[in-house]
């Protein structure tokens, strides 16, 4: 059985971690990832993706197994960094992590390098890294403070809090939470709603968010007009950006062509 599995769906595509008994990830699982991550960048005729997995946990984070047969703390888990998505920060398409039950460390830090989560009410999430004697450090330590209160996010990761699934939405990490038999469904719609928007304005949106990340909204305004994102300039000079008035005016579905 493949531990990766993928499903389209109408410009969705649906990844599927399978990996008994945690979804825990090695090298091959991070470059089966990635391979996946890269098919949804590349494949024009897909617009969004769907990261979730099967059974207690979304993630169990490293494969703990596969370091004490000599898997190095440090290995190269492939372009995409741990778990295909951490570091692939080239990808042009938004993913959405569907939570399905435990994100434990790198695992907690596969759904932190996604767009948006949406999280089962079993949905639970730490960091136990230095518990472990090792450090978050495949996004967990920037990422977490990015998504939380920075001092909410401190203790995580200096004590191994874990955090439910109800004050995840509390805080704002998840942006739905809802019950394990809706929670694919809620990722669908969510999906269904982003793909409804014109591919281009999407992309430039997501890579204006990330180049402004930390910068005053002074600085935002300058980096964003000054040429440094060539996608905000694609995208307003674009045919969609035509159709898109168009289509209101008359009163009709846009026609989106991403160009």
């Amino acid at each position: 059985m493949d531990s990766v599995r993928l499903e389209r769906d109408d410009g969705i595509l649906i990844i599927t971690l399978d990996r008994p008994k945690a979804n825990a990830i090695d090298v091959p699982t991070s470059q089966a990832l990635y391979r996946a991550f890269r098919t949804l960048d590349e494949d024009p005729a897909l617009r969004v993706g769907i990261i979730t997995g099967v059974g207690r946990f979304f993630s169990a984070g490293w494969d703990l197994n596969a370091a004490n047969v000599g898997e190095a703390i440090d290995a190269n888990h492939g372009p995409g960094g741990f778990a295909g998505l951490t570091e692939y920060f080239g990808l042009t398409k938004p993913v959405i992590a569907a939570v399905n039950g435990m994100a434990v460390g790198g695992g907690f830090e596969l759904a932190l390098a996604a767009d948006l989560i949406v999280a089962s009410t079993e949905a639970r999430f730490w960091l136990p890294e230095v518990q472990l004697g090792i450090l978050p450090d495949s996004g967990g330590l920037f990422r977490l403070p990015r998504s939380l209160p920075p001092r909410l996010a401190r203790e995580m990761i200096l004590t191994g809090r874990r955090l439910d699934a109800a004050e995840a939405l509390t805080w704002g990490l998840a942006s739905r939470v809802v019950e394990p038999a809706a929670l694919l469904d809620s990722a669908m719609s969510l999906a269904r709603e982003i793909a409804a928007g014109a591919p281009l304005a999407i992309r430039a949106a997501r890579d204006i968010l990330r180049a402004s990340e930390g910068l005053e909204i002074k600085e935002s305004f300058r980096m964003m007009r000054g040429g440094t994102v060539p996608s905000y300039r694609d995208a307003l000079d674009s045919e969609d950006a035509l159709e898109g008035p168009a289509a209101f005016a008359e009163g009709r579905p846009p026609n989106w062509k991403g160009r």
